[in-house]
């Protein structure tokens, strides 16, 4: 509002831009200029590519030059340690996803895909030959990447993932498919986990992960139709019929699914980040809204309901800022367990679900409408909330961890 206000007062004008303050408890007021800078290159980015993709997300098209743009705004980096790499905070990575979600889930999920686990698989297994001619072109998206885990049949279980690698004659035969596979029918490049068959050797029956470029004879990346969430991004079924490699494209540092669960636990945390930008834009268009609807001859902002919701909202949102700023904290010094990854990314995508359904209600048969953002958000945080291990496979982790014992087996 534009001067004070108390109950039974008239208010004759409302600011809406000055009531747009998420941060309640002044959460990342304290960040060094460094992060901030990074957060507003983030913000700059999103100002540009953010209207191309409401359209995208509209006709379920994949406007690639947004992605490749996400390289030239330098933001692909996801907080990744490599000399060859820009180096920022995980406070600076956690703004950067949170802003690119608060901007657009597709584009959150590009930068998932591409940075927290295409470029961060190079930069920890690869050999220095590999990451010599791919780490560059994969952090300026010049070249767009995939991580190939999820099967048809193998989503959660995804350590009995079914695809093989075979030795023969000096090559490596992939042969198997790989289901919800971001950018992989992207012309780009996919690294591609399979188990190992060759029983006359060591590392028979373990998970290593294979760099394929996507021109490959035998293999064939599908776009998937029909989803009703992140329509900005294409994730495709993969089949792998017989893709012949050399005996180099395998990365000499992934060597079992262990290595395969490092960068899953990495992403985590971007997950609970990402939640924590849908909240935001979901929130924002809910006060927004309240501010400037009226009804009954009133702005709904002045309705008890209306203030107690968006109370609930702010509730949720600021226990998600502080999750996500101690997972930051965390991770600088170096004390992050995988668990508590888990956790913030399992308390913050069921936070967002619950605020993207009041803000959803709260704008009424507007909140349908895609130019209001809500319904889009609402949609995407449903993907979110699947994908790098659902609720359930969260939950398991941290009921392992809380009581000693595996539900899982």
């Amino acid at each position: 509002m534009s001067s004070a206000s108390f109950p039974g007062e008239s208010v004759e004008r409302y600011d809406v831009t000055s009531r747009l303050e998420t941060d309640y408890y002044a959460v990342f007021d304290d960040i060094s200029e460094r992060d901030r800078s990074v957060w507003d290159r983030a913000r700059a980015y999103v100002d540009e590519v953010a209207p191309l993709m409401v359209s995208a997300w509209d006709r379920a098209e994949y406007p690639l030059e947004a992605a490749r743009k996400l390289g030239q705004y330098d933001l692909v980096v996801d907080g990744i340690d490599h000399p060859d790499l820009t180096r920022i905070s995980p406070l600076a990575a956690g703004l950067v996803n949170m802003e690119i979600s608060r901007g657009d889930g597709s584009l959150g999920t590009i930068l998932a895909v591409q940075g927290g686990l295409a470029l961060r698989t190079l930069a920890l297994f690869g050999s220095s030959e590999q990451q010599q001619r791919w780490l560059k072109p994969v952090a300026e998206a010049s070249v767009l990447a995939s991580f190939a885990l999820t099967e048809p049949d193998h989503g959660s279980d995804s350590v009995s993932l079914e695809t093989t690698a075979r030795r023969e004659g000096g090559e490596w035969v992939l042969r198997g498919a790989k289901k919800w596979i971001g950018n992989g029918a992207s012309g780009g490049i996919t690294l591609v986990w399979a188990r190992v068959d060759d029983e006359g050797a060591d590392d028979h029956g373990d998970v290593r992960c294979f760099l394929v470029d996507q021109e490959a004879p035998g293999y064939r990346g599908t776009v998937i139709e029909g989803k009703a969430s992140l329509r900005g991004i294409h994730q495709a079924h993969i089949r792998l019929d017989d893709v012949r490699l050399p005996a180099d494209a395998v990365l000499p540092g992934a060597k079992s699914f262990k290595d395969a669960s490092v960068v899953l636990y990495s992403t985590r945390s971007g997950v609970a980040w990402s939640a924590l930008g849908h909240a935001t834009a979901c929130y924002e268009a809910a006060l927004s809204y309240s501010l400037q609807r009226v009804q009954f001859g009133k702005p709904l902002a002045k309705f008890q309901m209306v203030q107690e919701r968006l109370t609930h909202m702010l509730e949720d949102l600021t226990a998600m800022q502080l999750y996500c700023r101690r997972l930051a904290d965390l991770e600088q010094s170096g004390l992050l367990r995988p668990t508590q990854a888990s956790l913030a990314k399992f308390h913050n995508t069921r936070a967002a679900r619950r605020i993207a359904a009041t803000a959803r209600d709260l704008l009424g048969g507007n909140g349908i409408l895609l130019e209001n953002g809500v319904m889009q958000h609402m949609a995407d945080i449903e993907a979110i909330h699947t994908y790098e291990g659902t609720e359930s496979v969260q939950a398991l982790l941290l009921g392992r961890d809380i009581t000693g014992m595996s539900a899982f087996a």
